[in-house]
């Protein structure tokens, strides 16, 4: 059985290296430390992190923990990086819009809806993380089923899908 410092080290160690959330279930597995255990040493890491006068933090956030800059540090981060401003084209809005809005789709779908081939464009959203493959439609051919991933909430500020604004009836 591994011991409190090391599970810290452990969960420190996971978390950096995913650089993205992890859920207490596979922290749970990865380990192998009962969850009752578990939550207890996520909790005081926590804190530690908190208030520690320390650049990074472990947060909370649907179930899922992330380690992260703090927001205190958020002006001298930004001087660090030097985001590349790549506009989405007219296609790739229209496209990444159709998918937001009625996820899961096909490429055919959205071929149908826009009346034009999409396969450059649904391939540049892809690369740049803001759609994902999140399926396979149950249906002759099997088309590939797309939507939003994570990179696309991050883009547009969002925290989940409710946040996007209604559509107008016609």
């Amino acid at each position: 059985m591994i011991m409190r410092e090391e599970i810290k080290g452990a969960v420190e160690a996971i978390l950096f290296a995913r650089a993205e959330r992890v859920s207490a279930d596979e922290l749970v597995e990865i380990l192998d430390v009962p969850l009752l255990e578990l939550k207890p040493i996520l909790r005081e890491m926590m804190v530690e992190y908190r208030e520690a006068n320390r650049g990074i933090q472990i947060i909370l956030e649907d179930g899922y923990y992330t380690l992260c800059s703090k927001p205190d540090y958020s002006d001298i981060l930004s001087r660090m990086i030097r985001p590349v401003k790549r506009r989405l084209s007219s296609a790739a809005l229209e496209t990444l819009a159709l998918i937001a809005y009625r996820q899961p789709i096909t490429r055919a779908e959205i071929e149908s809806i826009r009346g034009v081939k999409g396969d450059k464009t649904i391939s540049g959203l892809l690369e740049r993380g803001l759609i994902e493959e999140v399926g396979i439609k149950p249906v002759v051919g099997k088309p590939i089923l797309y939507g939003t991933g994570e990179e696309f909430l991050r883009a547009f500020g969002l925290a989940s899908l409710q946040e996007l604004p209604g559509l107008e009836e016609e």
